[in-house]
């Protein structure tokens, strides 16, 4: 398809117009993501001028190109999580930590907790599942539940938007093409320094500033039976399966040619592609978490089918972002946006942080945020210049950006106000404020990263 070539007033008004539709439909309209998403990106090929048949070409690659590199991902990895729910994997990781560090350290533990169970498990789902832990310890030490969910939710969420195979980062790791080896080393650097922050630090200040009781519901849960559960070892073992053979991965194909390592590179390129490293894990799930705690065949066929139903809209908004993403670029906007940017004194990444940034605070929908924000910055010609490293300092600083400033148009707002029976002034002043200083941190890491290197 041929770049179209337009007068660069017009497609700038046309660009314009588009993000406002964007946000009227979303914030005042209500209209479904997916459909705000379409229109905006029609409005700016309308608007812009490019012929239609362009339009509806530029649709169906969008959506193609988008899908074939999160498709299977996002599928697979609903189906990883929902073994790792069903058989209790979550709360042995939890209850196993929690242990080795002594209660007095619960709030590290619980913050590792969150990073590593939010890697094949979705935010809403981990929250839902281990936050009667933390309110199970708070009530043991007669402590401002803070103390221990605040790291909970840091960890989740670094877990859940820097650190593949989570959909987010994977989808912006696709859209601007870098490896996502590299993405999940760089992510792990970055979610680490991104929970100390926001979780064991920030829990201090919350919870001595905000005494929050245990919720009513949860004062006399029952304890967790352990002879129930999986072994640690095995839970954390399946879950680094796909870490570890796509870093293996990116390893051997940064060794130079001609060494004792060659033998390997076909084995590992084969099994460390994204969708078989995950495929892989999720087989030995259901036979080690399924099949041996007593999980029938069909009984795992209808859990794993299910676990698939919410899937269709994060793909279908996901390749919503993708339509956007190559209608900027095949209108030529993207050229005009970068070199915009090219003279501005500022690095790409914090320029990408930005935009993610903006469309969080207007939005709410990080998925959303993700999307416009990875397809605007692939759009931009220096993109194509920038090193492996640097692209995935990219990926970092759109995922934080995403992260930040959840707020009122956030449904992790009124998740995190009701499981914990706040206010909307003291869900502001934690949840939001902890959510920005993950977002905010992992970006500032990468940054440095991006300035060093």
């Amino acid at each position: 398809m041929e770049t179209f070539v337009a007068d660069p007033a017009r497609l700038i008004i046309a660009a314009l117009c588009g993000l406002v539709l964007l946000l009227v439909f979303i914030i005042k309209v209500k209209f479904q993501p997916l459909i705000a998403i379409l229109l905006s990106a029609l409005a700016i090929g309308l608007i812009g001028g490019l012929p239609v048949s362009m339009i509806v070409d530029t649709v169906s690659k969008g959506m193609g190109e988008t899908l074939k590199g999160i498709a299977l991902l996002v599928g697979l990895g609903s189906m990883f999580g929902a073994i790792l729910e069903i058989s209790g994997g979550a709360e042995r990781v939890a209850l196993t930590m929690i242990r080795r560090f002594g209660e007095k350290r619960a709030p590290w533990a619980l913050g590792l907790t969150g990073m590593v169970v939010a890697i094949p498990v979705f935010f809403d789902a981990g929250l839902i599942i281990l936050i009667p832990l933390a309110f199970s310890i708070a009530r043991r030490a007669k402590k401002s539940t803070l103390f221990f969910v605040i790291p909970l939710l840091a960890g989740l969420a670094v877990g859940h938007a820097f650190i593949p195979p989570t959909p987010g980062p994977v989808l912006v790791a696709n859209i601007l093409g870098v490896d996502l080896g590299l993405v999940i080393g760089l992510g792990l650097v970055c979610g680490v320094f991104a929970m100390i922050l926001a979780g064991p630090v920030f829990s201090q200040f919350c919870g001595k500033k905000f005494d929050v009781p245990v919720p009513d519901q949860y004062l006399n849960a029952p304890e967790y039976d352990e002879s129930k559960l999986p072994s640690f070892g095995s839970v954390v073992a399946i879950i680094m399966i796909p870490l570890f053979l796509i870093l293996i991965n990116s390893v051997l194909g940064a060794i130079p040619e001609g060494t004792a390592v060659d033998m390997l590179r076909p084995v590992f390129s084969f099994l460390g592609t994204p969708f078989v490293a995950l495929l892989l894990a999720t087989i030995v799930a259901m036979f080690l978490l399924g099949v041996r705690h007593g999980y029938s065949r069909e009984e795992l066929e209808k859990v794993m089918t299910k676990s698939l139903e919410p899937t269709g809209l994060i793909l279908l908004v996901t390749a919503g972002g993708g339509v956007l993403r190559y209608m900027l670029q095949d209108s030529g906007l993207g050229d005009i946006i970068g070199n915009a940017v090219a003279v501005l004194p500022v690095p790409i990444v914090v320029v990408a942080f930005l935009i993610a940034l903006a469309v969080r605070i207007s939005v709410g929908s990080a998925t959303v945020a993700m999307t416009m924000a990875a397809g605007i910055v692939a759009s931009m010609p220096v993109v194509a210049t920038l090193s492996p490293l640097h692209l995935a300092c990219l990926v970092m600083a759109i995922a934080g950006g995403s992260t930040a400033f959840s707020h009122f148009n956030d449904s992790g707002f009124w998740l995190v106000k009701s499981l914990c029976n706040l206010d909307e002034k003291t869900t502001f002043k934690t949840w939001t404020m902890m959510e920005t200083i993950v977002g905010t941190t992992g970006f500032v890491v990468a940054l440095i990263i991006s300035l060093i290197f």
